[in-house]
């Protein structure tokens, strides 16, 4: 299967590492309690999000662009700017049962806003075989939420000190600050235009 990979795929598969790792690395902040595990996961998704950026600009640049690299793509970006934005969020605080609702749900808004855009990539390219929009915002966009939590890292607004603290609802912890990937979550599966860049 290797052998069949293409040079684009090898950026993606980049992009899938650094995704993980930020994940390996929210789990050491977890177990050590020390900041700069934080930072790393940030810095982390930042390169997944330089891979994501480079194997499209390779795979037009080659004109090697495939279905399975297409979909690999949808895989790497789930585990990047899906699963890891959340994790960080989670290690960040939002601990609470309705913050784990929340980024469950934002995790799924993503799978569903990729999944929609494979199956009508086809459709909304047009003639020039191009897509030209977005139907609702693109899970990258999600590295917004990621520089959110690593500026509130450098401040030391973590866990209990996290902003705008924390509400108790039918004895459930909800930290307003989670809303923001309820707003993200939404955006991804909204039928809002967004022009291709």
């Amino acid at each position: 299967m290797i052998r069949e990979f293409h040079l684009a795929d090898w950026f993606t598969l980049a992009n899938a590492v650094c995704g993980t790792g930020a994940l390996f690395s929210m789990m050491s902040y977890l177990q050590s309690n020390q900041v700069m595990h934080v930072y790393l996961a940030c810095g982390l998704v930042l390169a997944a999000l330089v891979f994501d950026v480079l194997d499209g600009r390779i795979a037009r640049w080659r004109q090697q662009a495939s279905v399975m690299g297409r979909e690999l793509d949808s895989l790497a970006d789930v585990i990047s700017f899906g699963v890891a934005p959340a994790l960080i969020a989670y290690g960040c605080g939002m601990q609470g049962l309705f913050d784990r609702i929340v980024l469950a749900c934002f995790v799924a808004c993503g799978v569903s806003r990729l999944a929609r855009y494979n199956v009508t990539a086809e459709a909304l390219s047009g003639d020039e075989g191009q897509v030209k929009y977005f139907e609702g915002t693109p899970i990258p966009t999600s590295l917004v939420l990621v520089l959110v939590m690593f500026v509130a890292a450098t401040q030391g607004a973590l866990r209990e000190s996290l902003w705008f603290g924390k509400l108790s609802i039918a004895g459930f912890s909800l930290h307003p600050l989670v809303l923001m990937f309820a707003l993200s979550g939404s955006l991804m599966v909204s039928r809002i235009r967004f022009p291709k860049l």
